[in-house]
């Protein structure tokens, strides 16, 4: 039986399925900004790995950890890693904040206007 909030334990192929799925989704949020003239963010994915570059030029970069199963987040805030919990959701393993809140109070930081993943 597993602590609520605990990390979950995964297969390889269950990790690699769920970074997958986060890693769209953050890319279809970029892509539908980009469509409704929200902000211009340039996405580029490279396996696990995907940059967001801002229009001022700084990054975001959001990168899958395998051998942890961990997801990884570097922004000008800081670095920030995250685990997935028994609920389905990425959580820092420092501060237990969820992975979309800290990645859309981020980017909102860098962007200079309010941005929610």
């Amino acid at each position: 039986m597993s602590t609520p909030g605990a990390p979950a334990a995964l297969t390889d192929a269950q990790y690699h399925e769920v970074i997958s799925a986060t890693l769209a989704r953050i890319e279809k949020t970029v892509d539908t900004w980009l469509q409704d003239d929200v902000i211009d963010i340039d996405a580029a994915r490279t396996g696990g790995m995907l940059t967001l570059s801002l229009p001022d030029r700084s990054q975001l970069i959001v990168n899958a950890q395998p051998p942890l199963q961990e997801l990884w987040l570097a922004a000008r805030r800081g670095g920030f890693h995250f685990k997935l919990d028994d609920q389905g959701a990425w959580r820092d393993t420092r501060s237990g904040e969820e992975f979309f809140e800290l990645l859309s109070a981020c980017a909102g930081e860098q962007a200079r206007k309010p941005l929610k993943f």
